[in-house]
């Protein structure tokens, strides 16, 4: 593995956990700022369309300065907004911080995976984008507990101090390791926005939402259901969500070994998965041993989708490849929030905690049908072209002759 690719994912990893560890904070937080759960709540959701909305912003803004100095700035903002984090004196404040904080997640995510794929080989691009990614799955089993654990133990501010020392690691390992001579975008800025009429990057986008949403339906409860149902101490909740987060890490890898080849038959044969596993979860939640495992393998297949899906965009998309990168992530963060939401409606209407896994089964059952649809759309494509170069072979023959 080379070393930019370690400077890459060390900064994934510093984001990630900046994401996530605030759920692992509320209590102290809405402690300390004297706020109510919900505004607490609004720290996770703001985030999340801080990167929806300020990722494709600054990706089009950055579309055609070095790729370098795009990361090195974008981490530059990441520091800015932890650091006013840890300073915040009250709720309006840390709102702002934790979206100006959000802005560079989407960019350096977008931006950073056409970086990986470009310094490797093309039939290594996928590990290289899974790489990169495993800094964000390893944020779920180190970054987060340990940050959560930092926060009790000394306040929850020391934990965003702790995330500023680890951007502050990432931005010198980015200085020194990243090539300088990396190519900038070929095309224009309107020609970011102008690529995206391929209808194999809109669905892509609309695959990556619906895997999302598949995803946060049930996992943002996982905690009452690990209680509730299958009667995991409280305690104890930190060790299982610690082996999801290893399934996530495994899954990162599994997925760039995946997407070596052709990216649509991994990508359907792992939704398949993805439906069999949570509908067995909906059995198994009441079994402690079993929840665990089902857990672990959901954690796997859930997260091997994200580097086929980050490749599939960035292969479609030659002549945007840093925005369609970027809001490939903005597609990713959209289904978190859809999926939260939805959980939450589901639970207030007909569904109790225990069925949640299999709403997330029907969710991933419309990204499978989305799916199918790219696949179709994507051949179609494939057998235009392959019929454009054999009528330009033809003719060049004919010329010769």
């Amino acid at each position: 593995m080379s070393l930019a690719l370690i400077a890459l994912a060390v900064a994934a990893f510093g984001i990630g956990t900046t994401e996530f560890v605030i759920m692992g904070l509320q209590s102290a937080v809405m402690a300390d700022l004297d706020i109510s759960a919900l505004q607490a709540g609004l720290l996770v959701s703001g985030y999340a369309m801080g990167v929806v909305i300020g990722g494709p912003i600054l990706a089009v803004i950055s579309a055609r300065m070095p790729r370098k100095a795009t990361l090195l700035g974008l981490m530059s903002l990441f520091l800015i907004g932890n650091v006013a984090c840890a300073l915040a004196p009250g709720y309006a404040t840390l709102m702002m911080a934790r979206v100006l904080t959000s802005l560079s997640h989407g960019a350096f995510f977008g931006i950073g995976a056409v970086t990986a794929a470009s310094m490797v080989v093309p039939e290594k691009r996928g590990q290289a984008i899974s790489m990169m990614f495993a800094g964000l799955t390893l944020a779920n089993v180190l970054g987060v507990p340990m940050g959560t654990f930092i926060g009790q133990l000394l306040g929850w501010r020391w934990t965003f101090w702790a995330v500023v020392a680890i951007g502050g690691v990432a931005l010198v390992a980015l200085a020194r390791w990243i090539p300088s001579h990396l190519p900038r975008s070929e095309g224009r800025v309107m020609g970011e926005f102008v690529a995206l009429k391929s209808r194999t990057v809109l669905m892509a986008m609309l695959c990556s939402v619906l895997a999302s949403a598949s995803l946060f339906a049930v996992y943002t409860y996982i905690e009452p259901m690990l209680t509730e149902v299958t009667g995991i101490a409280s305690t104890m909740v930190a060790w299982a969500l610690l082996l999801f987060g290893v399934g996530l890490t495994a899954g990162s890898l599994v997925g760039g070994r995946l997407s070596g080849g052709r990216l649509m038959p991994p990508t359907i044969g792992l939704m398949l998965m993805v439906i069999a596993i949570l509908v067995i979860f909906g059995f198994t939640l009441a079994t402690p041993i079993m929840a665990l495992i089902t857990l672990f393998l959901w954690g796997v297949v859930a997260f091997a989708l994200v580097p086929i899906l980050q490749l599939l965009i960035v292969d479609q998309a030659v002549e945007a490849p840093n925005l369609a990168s970027t809001l490939n992530q903005s597609a990713f963060n959209l289904g978190n929030a859809i999926g939260a939401w939805l959980g939450g409606v589901a639970l207030q209407g007909t569904l109790t905690i225990a069925q949640l896994p299999w709403l997330g089964a029907a969710v991933m059952v419309v990204g499978l049908f989305a799916a199918l649809v790219t696949r179709s759309v994507l051949g179609r494509r494939l057998r235009r072209l392959d019929a454009e170069q054999q009528q330009r072979e033809v003719a060049s023959s004919a010329a010769v002759q």
